[in-house]
């Protein structure tokens, strides 16, 4: 006997999704979603896809850029806090600061989030987050998915993923093959451990015992909040010095540290020397070390320790590059310069944060 779709949707709730909920979480993104709308969109009204007009005029080469990320066990913080309006700008920045390493502009993302139950409140701050980051970064949300898996996560419990595109003209994709020996190696400052190193930031916390609620002197707030502190958004930033300055290269600063991710974006017959006496970690850094009593090697080998994009420029740009920066709010310093070498960036000196 076939069955009506009322009689579906009660079967499918009796195994755990709500079609409902569902609908209503959609109704309730739709507002921050509005927030991130670029003219090149289409409006698709089937809802299928997502449709964006590439403006051809605009470019003599348009090479299109893509990259694909998730959050990482930062979620499961986020979950244990009970605080979901941030973790989404930590997706966004993950997708487009990688992006606009190569030189491009993003110009859309997709999002995916899986969860063991619809909550459409919870849905819609997590949908909140990921709008802000893309308006933080310049580009539109023109699409996503939200997947209920009961059983396969516990109602609590969800995860996000997320894919960005970008263009950048072919003549000026940025890479190793430009840097030179003498370019300045600039870094702007991290907003914290951004979204990497956090099954050793858990097992920190779980070894221990420290309470995620507690008000810790040291870091000025509540220690859950300051470890959800939202990833900065370096995209548009770097699309302005870019536009300011001889960019050679950038690197974005993630899991490995900032020698490995830097080393990346360097040819092999060149090295990058690296000074921290130029700056000081955050203190977030140095609590995580000394309660998980982690040596500096391993904490470098697994946070930004402060750096979360670093520029390579033109040695005659390098002042004009602090200036451009600075002038948009970003913390930027002369982090070293380009030595003839081996393809390594290296850290040498004592900044004594760590």
């Amino acid at each position: 006997m076939a069955a009506d779709s009322t009689g579906t949707a009660g079967a499918y709730a009796a195994a755990g999704v709500d079609i409902a909920a569902g609908e209503r979480a959609v109704d309730l993104m739709k507002r921050h979603v509005a927030r991130t709308r670029r003219p090149e969109q289409v409006p698709d009204a089937s809802g299928f896809a997502g449709l964006f007009r590439l403006d051809t005029a605009k470019y003599k080469d348009p090479v299109l850029a893509t990259s694909t990320d998730g959050v990482g066990t930062k979620v499961l913080l986020a979950q244990q806090m009970d605080r979901h309006d941030t973790i989404g700008i930590d997706l966004v920045a993950m997708v487009v600061d990688d992006l606009v390493v190569c030189g491009a502009e993003p110009l859309f993302m997709t999002d995916y989030i899986a969860c063991g139950s619809v909550v459409p409140e919870r849905i819609a701050e997590i949908v909140g987050g990921i709008a802000e980051g893309c308006h933080q970064a310049g580009c539109a949300l023109i699409g996503g998915e939200t997947a209920e898996h009961p059983g396969a996560m516990g109602p609590d419990e969800y995860d996000l993923a997320g894919a960005g595109t970008g263009v950048v003209e072919g003549d000026a994709v940025l890479g190793p093959d430009r840097i030179r020996e003498g370019d300045a190696v600039i870094a702007m400052g991290s907003s914290g451990p951004h979204s990497n190193g956090y099954s050793l930031v858990r097992h920190i916390v779980d070894r221990a015992g420290l309470d995620l609620s507690a008000h810790v002197p040291e870091l000025d707030g509540v220690l859950g909040d300051v470890l959800l502190t939202p990833t900065r958004v370096y995209a548009q930033d770097c699309v302005a010095l870019t536009g300011a300055v001889e960019v050679h290269a950038y690197a974005h600063i993630t899991g490995g540290g900032l020698a490995a991710n830097l080393s990346r974006s360097l040819p092999a017959h060149l090295d990058a020397e690296l000074d921290r006496s130029t700056w000081v970690p955050a203190p977030v850094f140095g609590y995580l070390a000394e309660k998980g009593g982690v040596s500096r090697e391993d904490m470098e080998a697994t946070f930004n320790m402060g750096v979360g994009m670093v520029a390579v420029v033109a040695a005659e740009d390098a002042g004009r590059a602090l200036e451009v920066l600075a002038g948009r709010g970003v913390p930027a310093w002369q982090l070293g310069s380009v030595t003839a070498g081996s393809g390594r960036a290296r850290l040498s000196g004592e900044h004594g944060g760590v």
